[in-house]
């Protein structure tokens, strides 16, 4: 989004610089990406009136023009094709320094004399405009510095908006944001209502009004296109990157720049019967403003007439029925289009236009008469003409209506972290446009209608903390109350134990604690095991009273698989019934088969015996520092070898 800061300082004005105005904007959401002059660096160049022009005597394509700059009159040789008598341009006087540091000298041109050089829009760096002079309005006062009477000393701002500020797509948005930051009032332009001249009308339908709950036209008659657009009016259009065309599309343009409301002006006299808002048929097309024909698809919605499609709804109009120099009737419209109905619909047809953007977005859907209003001043004022009563579909139904917001006063120190005063909270929201009303707890809020950002309390408490400032939130130290939880150096955690087995060569197995219960009764016959009512197969049937049934499966299922290697550990729950119910015992269990090391040109082959099993734990019980607590003892196990099979115990207890 571009706009000139000047517009921007004629709704609202802080005691700001360029810079610091940038830094509060981006501070508060409206990131400011860029900031560029509106023109070139020049000096010396004034608004001059041709009093007399004659063909060059020695050349076809110059003129002799004698040129006025209020108390003094030069010659100049000039090449434009428009240059003529009476015409007011720009000057560039002897002793002028154009874009480029290119100064402009006393100078013969063909045996003549010329004292400055006439200018174009291009060499002034305003555009790329190179055809002839820059035509300047007839009451241009004549002598006077050009980047004063154009205002030039301006700078283009380009801001980055996030998709939910669509409000922010049009002047009044931004100016209504910066007029909050800065605690000042907005000033408008008057949009009250132009009272009808003629009383013709031309017919409204929406058939799907779930995509297009509101629909408004007027006609005007009489208008004349070949009126040129004041200089200011394409002046704010240029500094918006936008190109002037003609008055009428200008309007347009700029109603969408200065209130974010795509409009389309229709040539009444190439419309037939009436206006009808719909989804395309099958079979349909429409030949764009931009010259392309596109196969409509039946999701599409269409502006159509009696005799077919006119635009494609939101995104472009139709060129048929496009204002041309011929035209002298108009039917303006200005519609609220959904944006579910838009999203992704322009690009389906490779198209994305300013009025898409706007629509996909979300547009004030209470502001159609306003543009509408606004439009037809400013036609009136330059194209002049006589305006018909406003025509308006409406189906409140389908308006995007929002339910009340609450906020809870608790909620903003809670979720912000300080405490915010009553009435500061009632400024920022009212400043925000929504309705304010105090409750016991807080505030209940009605939300405007060009938000669509907002629909619950977090997205209150967000612009509480958007406007107020994230720089001003107070910083404070997290706080907890914390215990200190004396644990014995002797009690090992889990992942300590796991990280010793690892760095002694084990990998961890994580077995499943459903085991087959013939399995379970080798390893542990004296348990009965807890039975599963469902289980997921006969051989996963009973809760693990031992880790050993599946940690042993798991050694066999890699020695079955040429790995004659394998030390594994896992740390996880054994399930014993008991009187208190299914006790849930944390074990530790080990597994280790083949070689001590990996096979090796430089160490023999020597296989894993219990002394060497019993190294393993005895360095687990050296952690905990109270390893002669621990003895092994010659025990019996009925799953083990009779002869290798030992008992650790602690204090005499197994």
């Amino acid at each position: 989004m571009n706009i000139s800061e000047q517009w921007l300082r004629e709704w609202v004005s802080p005691d700001l610089s360029t810079q610091d105005l940038a830094h509060q904007m981006t501070k508060a959401g409206l990131e400011v990406d860029a900031i560029e002059p509106v023109a070139g660096g020049f000096n010396g160049v004034v608004v001059a009136e041709i009093t007399a022009a004659e063909q060059h005597p020695d050349a076809d394509k110059l003129r002799v023009c004698q040129v006025s700059t209020g108390n003094d009159s030069v010659q100049v040789v000039c090449g434009a094709p428009n240059a003529r008598v009476g015409l007011k341009a720009p000057l560039a006087t002897v002793g002028a320094v154009l874009p480029g540091d290119f100064a402009i000298k006393q100078a013969q041109l063909r045996g003549l004399e010329s004292q400055g050089m006439l200018c174009a829009e291009q060499e002034l760096g305003l555009s790329d405009a190179n055809e002839g002079l820059m035509e300047l309005a007839a009451d241009a006062p004549v002598g006077t510095d050009l980047r004063e009477y154009l205002g030039l000393d301006d700078n283009t701002i380009e801001i980055g908006l996030t998709p939910n500020r669509s409000d922010c797509l049009g002047l009044r948005g931004i100016a209504r944001e910066v007029s909050l930051l800065n605690d000042l009032d907005v000033t408008e332009p008057d949009y009250s209502p132009v009272a009808p001249t003629i009383d013709d009308t031309f017919p409204i339908a929406v058939s799907d009004p779930q995509h297009c709950p509101r629909f408004t036209g007027r006609v005007l008659r009489g208008i004349d296109v070949s009126q040129p657009s004041p200089l200011w009016l394409q002046e704010k259009l240029r500094r918006c990157g936008l190109r002037s065309i003609d008055a009428v599309v200008d309007v347009t343009n700029y109603i969408m720049l200065e209130l974010g409301q795509p409009m389309h002006a229709f040539d009444l006299d190439k419309l037939s019967g009436g206006i009808t808002v719909r989804t395309a048929n099958s079979g349909e097309s429409l030949e764009l403003l931009d010259g392309q024909t596109v196969e409509l698809t039946a999701d599409t919605l269409l502006i159509t007439d009696d005799s077919g499609p006119v635009a494609m709804a939101g995104v472009m109009g139709g060129n048929p029925t496009a204002v041309s120099p011929d035209t002298t009737n108009l039917f303006l419209e200005v519609a609220f289009f959904a944006p579910d109905l838009m999203a992704g619909k322009p690009r389906s047809y490779g198209l994305h236009t300013d009025a898409s953007h706007r629509f996909e977005r979300g547009v004030d859907w209470a502001g159609q008469v306003r543009a509408l209003e606004r439009a037809t001043q400013l036609l009136l004022e330059i194209v002049g003409g006589e305006a018909g009563p406003v025509s308006e579909v409406v189906h409140d139904d389908a308006l995007p209506r929002r339910a009340d917001v609450t906020l809870r006063a608790a909620r903003i120190k809670k979720l912000l972290g300080f405490e915010l005063e009553g009435a500061a909270v009632e400024r920022i929201l009212t400043g925000l446009g929504l309705g304010v009303t105090a409750t016991e707890d807080g505030w209940r809020c009605s939300v405007p209608s060009w938000r669509f950002d907002i629909s619950i309390e977090a997205d209150l408490l967000e612009e509480l903390a958007r406007v107020y400032g994230y720089n001003r939130l107070p910083v404070s130290k997290i706080h907890a109350d914390l215990t200190v939880i004396n644990t014995r150096e002797a009690r090992l955690s889990p992942r300590h134990v796991r990280r010793h087995l690892s760095a002694r060569g084990y990998r961890e197995a994580i077995t499943y604690s459903f085991v087959d219960p013939e399995l379970q009764r080798v390893f542990d016959p004296g348990v009965e095991p807890v039975a599963l009512s469902n289980p997921i197969s006969a051989d996963m049937a009973v809760m693990r009273t031992s880790l050993l049934p599946g940690l042993v499966s798991a050694v066999l299922h890699n020695t079955n698989r040429q790995q004659p290697r394998v030390r594994l550990f896992e740390t996880g729950l054994r399930f014993t019934p008991g009187e208190g119910g299914l006790a849930q015992v944390p074990t530790l269990a080990m597994a280790c088969t083949g070689n001590r090391f990996d096979e090796s040109w430089s160490v023999a082959g020597q296989p894993t015996d219990f002394y060497y099993l019993k190294g393993d734990i005895e360095s687990l019980l050296a952690l905990g520092r109270c390893a002669d607590e621990f003895a092994f003892e010659a025990g019996t196990r009925d799953a083990l070898h009779p002869g290798q099979t030992a008992i650790l115990t602690r204090k005499g207890q197994p």
